[in-house]
């Protein structure tokens, strides 16, 4: 009876605390991985980013409005933008993320390779470089509100000429989009 009630009492203990020593400190801004500010009462507090099981990505918490002139998006505008010609929805994320599950009607181009391949979004590329003056309207996504791969891209592509006027950043991506249970379908070539 002993030994059952220490088991009992031991193992929630030992696995909270293994769960509180296994915890893994993930960056907030850049390299960052604590935040340290100070509260109107003066006092000063540290936020930190723990990984669990709602913390799928490691990467660092991305601005809503990657550079100037690129328009954030929601859910809502990508679901009108599904069905609309007039935008190109562009999962912006690896290739295997894109095969496992997508957003429907999403093409693939990988934050690596936008640059090369502003052609697939109404650019032609010239001897001067890029003429994006029949650009498309593009709704860019990668893994969510930590995930730099499609801010990444975006930048590239204003870089090269792609009016930034043009592109809309849905910062939630496939966190927020499966978050919320919204249908999802595997990628293909």
């Amino acid at each position: 009876m002993k030994t059952l009630v220490s088991t009992l009492f031991f193992t929630p203990l030992l696995l909270l605390l293994s769960s509180t020593i296994a915890a893994e400190d993930l960056r907030i801004i850049g390299e960052d991985t604590a935040y340290v500010t100070t509260l109107p009462s003066g006092e000063q507090i540290t936020i930190t980013r723990q990984m669990t099981s709602c913390a799928k990505n490691k990467g660092w918490i991305q601005p809503l409005v990657p550079s100037p002139g690129i328009v954030p998006v929601t859910e809502m505008e990508v679901l009108n933008a599904i069905g609309d010609p007039a935008f190109t929805l562009v999962d912006m994320r690896t290739q295997e993320w894109y095969l496992d599950a997508t957003i429907p009607g999403a093409i693939n181009i990988p934050y690596t390779e936008v640059a090369m391949r502003m052609d697939e979004l109404g650019c032609e590329k010239g001897n001067s470089g890029w003429d994006c003056s029949n650009a498309q309207k593009v709704v860019g996504f990668c893994n969510g509100p930590v995930c730099p791969q499609s801010p990444t891209a975006m930048k590239a592509m204003i870089r090269d000429g792609f009016p930034a006027e043009k592109i809309y950043y849905y910062r939630g991506g496939m966190l927020d989009w499966d978050a919320l249970g919204l249908t999802t379908v595997e990628g293909d070539f």
